[in-house]
């Protein structure tokens, strides 16, 4: 039986997130969840497993926080989920969740599709789905904002800067989708209770053989505000307070 592997990750709340006066980062009171962007990439997989009527498999790769995500993710369709549980996972650089990754996928059968998120709502590095594709030598394609499969090809149309691009490529292959691949359905109840009857397969790097050993590290970690003018055109007609605007927007080049 064919399967499509989701790959998502367990990510801080944005909303949790408090920046304090010297800009540090407070992330005391930040909850987990499973990043936005990989709800997308999980109903792809669920959508894609069902062309192929195969099994739409989660993957993740995660400290012991994330051991409540298998749930989530579960009850958003898929069959079953793989956990790979260790506390490095906080420090991994892309090369190392990669290596983590492609290294589970390796012990998983009859692999079609891997299917990623063009990038986590946390980091947005976009580096997960090219590397597992260069490590498992797979073909990839990325920014895909629709896919179609016929048999063993699957079309995927791109979104770029200014244009559409139609590609074809031959199963089995990774695919980094974007949100608008397809709406992330908020699970019903249903769903919900019957995620905890299904299967996770729980992994530690031990058992995976593989180097977590970070390539590159954060020195620094602080909040951004953004310093607004505060101009208000409020003179004249709208015409009058419109060209104003315009010409506010030339002059600082935004225009």
């Amino acid at each position: 039986m064919s399967q499509v592997i989701a790959c998502y990750k367990w990510v801080v709340d944005e909303a949790d997130i408090r920046i304090n006066t010297d800009l540090t980062v407070d992330l005391s009171k930040a909850k987990g969840k499973i990043s936005d962007y990989d709800k997308n990439a999980i109903e792809a997989a669920v959508q894609a497993a069902a062309s192929l009527n195969g099994k739409a498999i989660g993957l993740t790769f995660g400290t012991a926080e994330a051991k409540p995500s298998l749930k989530d993710a579960l009850s958003r369709g898929l069959d079953e989920a793989w956990y790979i549980n260790d506390q490095q996972a906080g420090q991994a650089d892309g090369a190392g969740t990669a290596r983590a990754l492609a290294a589970a996928i390796k012990r998983m059968p009859d692999v079609s599709l891997i299917i990623c998120a063009e990038g986590a709502s946390d980091t947005y590095a976009r580096q997960t789905a090219p590397r597992i594709g260069a490590l498992l030598d797979l073909p990839v394609v990325t920014s895909a904002g629709k896919i179609e499969i016929s048999g063993n090809t699957l079309t995927a149309v791109r979104i770029l800067d200014d244009c559409l691009q139609t590609v074809k490529v031959e199963l089995p292959a990774v695919i980094a989708v974007l949100p608008e691949i397809n709406p992330a359905p908020i699970p019903g109840l249903k769903a919900v209770l019957a995620a905890g009857k299904k299967p996770v397969t729980e992994l530690k790097t031990q058992d995976l053989g593989i180097d977590l050993a970070p390539k590159t590290s954060v020195t620094e970690f602080k909040g951004y505000i953004m310093n607004r003018k505060n101009i208000i055109f409020n003179e004249g007609q709208t015409a009058d307070k419109v060209n104003a605007l315009a010409t506010a927007l030339r002059k600082e080049g935004v225009l």
